[in-house]
């Protein structure tokens, strides 16, 4: 089994309101929103941060009040030591639905980069990175990190072409890609675990790497366990502090104690979660 090299502590988080560049839909209940931030640290793959669930207003308002966990998809520099970082979302409920009237030169506050990040697999590892729902999110980094040294293949599932996400950007990072849809409207039709499987069974992969649904992570744990290879998964528990202090946020672990996955992840290897505990 190829270890995993150790990696730098991640960046301390700030606060700040960021500035809203871009907010666009992408087709059906996706988003696309980027965001101008003075002074930010820089995330590493596998971070997140709160956003207050639309613009700052001149009149506070409290319906709803906790921020909303979001990935960091990517980031790039900008002028004046900010950079702008981008956040994929979808329309799930009224927090969501307010974020979407966010314009541009309006303020988002904005709390991160939080949560520990994926260990990078080693150098000239094979490695399968496998996305499904909004946990697509969660990968656009992994996979260009991975690429610099290692090999990894990306698996992409959703219900259907409409739903899934970003799918040019992974397309254009050129590694191999699979994706499927439940329904068939593009690529093949099914479930992502499929093609995890098939890849598996030749025997020549080191990691599996896995955002989405909980049982699209769990049967990922399970098959990358019945084929002797490491799996790490980002788990997407609701919270609503980022830090710790509401443990809102709690996961089962096999040995009957919890973890925050806001604190000790969002990434785990998967053999630390009781997947049975999970909702």
């Amino acid at each position: 089994m190829t270890s995993i090299p150790s990696q730098a502590a991640p960046a301390l988080a700030i606060r700040a309101d960021a500035e809203v560049v871009e907010n666009r839909s992408e087709g059906g209940a996706n988003h696309r929103l980027r965001l101008r931030v003075q002074g930010w640290p820089g995330s590493t793959p596998g971070q997140f941060v709160m956003l207050s669930p639309g613009s700052v207003g001149e009149v506070r308002r409290d319906d709803p009040l906790l921020p909303r966990p979001m990935a960091v998809y990517r980031e790039h520099p900008a002028a004046g030591g900010a950079a702008e970082v981008e956040i994929l979302y979808r329309v799930e409920g009224r927090g969501t639905a307010l974020l979407t009237e966010s314009a541009p030169g309006e303020a988002i506050r904005i709390v991160g980069p939080l949560g520990q990040p994926f260990p990078l697999a080693a150098a000239a590892a094979r490695c399968l990175v496998v996305g499904g729902g909004t946990g697509v999110a969660s990968l656009y980094g992994l996979v260009e990190a991975l690429a610099a040294e290692s090999r990894p293949e990306v698996l992409l599932g959703a219900r259907s072409a409409d739903d899934l996400m970003a799918h040019d950007d992974f397309a254009a990072l050129g590694r191999p890609l699979v994706v499927t849809t439940e329904d068939g409207s593009l690529g093949e039709t099914g479930l992502v675990t499929a093609p995890l499987e098939r890849a598996l069974a030749r025997g020549d992969v080191d990691t599996v790497y896995s955002c989405g649904p909980t049982p699209m992570m769990r049967a990922c744990a399970e098959l990358a366990a019945a084929a002797g290879v490491r799996c790490f998964v980002s788990l997407e528990n609701n919270m609503a502090c980022g830090f710790g202090a509401c443990l809102g946020c709690a996961a089962p672990r096999p040995a009957g104690d919890y973890a925050l996955v806001c604190r000790d992840g969002p990434v785990f290897e998967a053999s630390e979660i009781a997947w049975d505990g999970l909702p």
